[in-house]
């Protein structure tokens, strides 16, 4: 893929990407060569680095976003609960995913979890696996357990593949991985340093590019936006510096983004598609590329409320953490309505920030959510109240 060499060219063709439910992008490439695969995944993390090596393309399910009308998904979920179930069983119902040659739902709450048992239903002919998570996180006990489900997971997509995944093809993904996620680091670190020239709605989009396209494809997208970027001319405001918290799993509209950053916030850190920020340092490409994609997992990788907090005391020091190193003014919770993890993490990582003096405010969201303009008026207020009473 030739990839655009200006910002703007560079920030529309992710919104096509975006925009493109037909997951055209993703088709093209699975039609480029014979017995090609696809392994799509639901968000916040799953060894991608297995899929690549498969030869396989990994490929992002967010749901249906704010561009489909959930007619049928409604039919196999009770109201109460998140949309991002329900709006990716119409995509899967409307053929939007017949492609697809396996599915991985990642350990992120039982919703997920009964959405797999769902997609066997639907598509008995797919590879399907609900994907867990060790809960421990000693070498001995979680990491061997992690390291099994691991061993079955490549069992099972050598299966799709038709071949097997050496180690060292994982190890070779591994590096590609390494490669994408120290790409992915500059851009947020251009973002915190410099939030001017790469705003969120902008970064966003970049991200969300990377759940279709190949990872090579998507690092050289990377490099030509840092590029252009940090060239960029653009006036600096008065904003207040904010951390987006509880985005995780449902992702918000677009629209609601912007109405953040339109209302005096700039956006200096997320937790949005976490499975391009999910280990926090390489991965060691030398020995057992198995064990070495566990220990990453156990030892350095993000906190989130979808993954188990062994030590309650902890609970809200890698948020605070974000906050001090992105040299953020305060935090807003904007969470799913329904989603089960985040709201309620939400009072133990409220009450961490407060013992921290850091302000917070806190609303809920849909993917389909059309109303911007209180969340926006509700961000404002906060903007302002952080900067009238740290002057005071």
């Amino acid at each position: 893929m030739a990839s655009p060499k200006t910002t703007e060219a560079i920030v529309a063709h992710c919104e096509a990407l975006f925009g493109d439910l037909d997951f055209t992008a993703a088709r093209r490439w699975k039609d480029a060569e014979p017995g090609r695969k696809v392994i799509g995944y639901m968000p916040i993390y799953v060894p991608r680095e297995i899929i690549h090596a498969g030869g396989m393309l990994p490929l992002g399910i967010l749901g249906g976003g704010d561009n489909i009308e959930v007619i049928h998904g409604d039919a196999y979920y009770q109201s109460y609960i998140c949309r991002i179930p329900r709006s990716t069983i119409e995509l899967a119902i409307t053929k939007r995913l017949d492609f697809v040659d396996g599915m991985l739902f990642p350990a992120i709450c039982d919703v997920i979890r009964n959405l797999s048992g769902m997609w066997k239903l639907m598509r008995p002919e797919a590879y399907v696996r609900y994907f867990d998570v060790p809960q421990n996180f000693r070498d001995d006990l979680g990491g061997e357990y992690y390291i099994n489900e691991l061993r079955e997971l490549i069992a099972g997509l050598e299966g799709v593949a038709g071949r097997k995944i050496p180690d060292d093809d994982i190890r070779r993904s591994i590096a590609v991985y390494n490669d994408n996620r120290r790409l992915v680091q500059r851009v947020y670190e251009l973002r915190a340093k410099t939030p001017w020239k790469a705003p969120t709605s902008e970064v966003y989009l970049l991200l969300r590019a990377g759940m279709v396209l190949p990872v090579e494809d998507h690092s050289r997208l990377l490099e030509d936006y840092l590029a252009t970027c940090e060239a960029r001319d653009r006036p600096m405001r008065d904003n207040c510096r904010i951390v987006l918290q509880g985005t995780f799993c449902e992702q918000p509209p677009l629209s609601l983004i912007k109405a953040i950053e339109l209302s005096g916030c700039y956006i200096v850190d997320d937790d949005f598609m976490l499975v391009t920020r999910w280990l926090l340092d390489d991965v060691a490409v030398d020995g057992d590329p198995i064990a070495n994609l566990s220990r990453a997992f156990l030892h350095a990788s993000a906190a989130t409320a979808a993954k188990y907090e062994p030590d309650p005391a902890q609970k809200g020091a890698f948020l605070i953490e974000t906050v001090r190193k992105r040299a953020a003014e305060g935090v807003i919770f904007a969470s799913p309505s329904f989603c089960d993890p985040a709201l309620l993490d939400r009072p133990m990582l409220a009450k961490a920030l407060s013992r921290e003096n850091i302000p917070y405010i806190s609303f809920k969201y849909a993917e389909n959510s059309g109303q911007m303009q209180p969340i926006r008026e509700q961000a404002g207020t906060f903007a302002d109240s952080i900067k009238l009473w740290s002057e005071a």
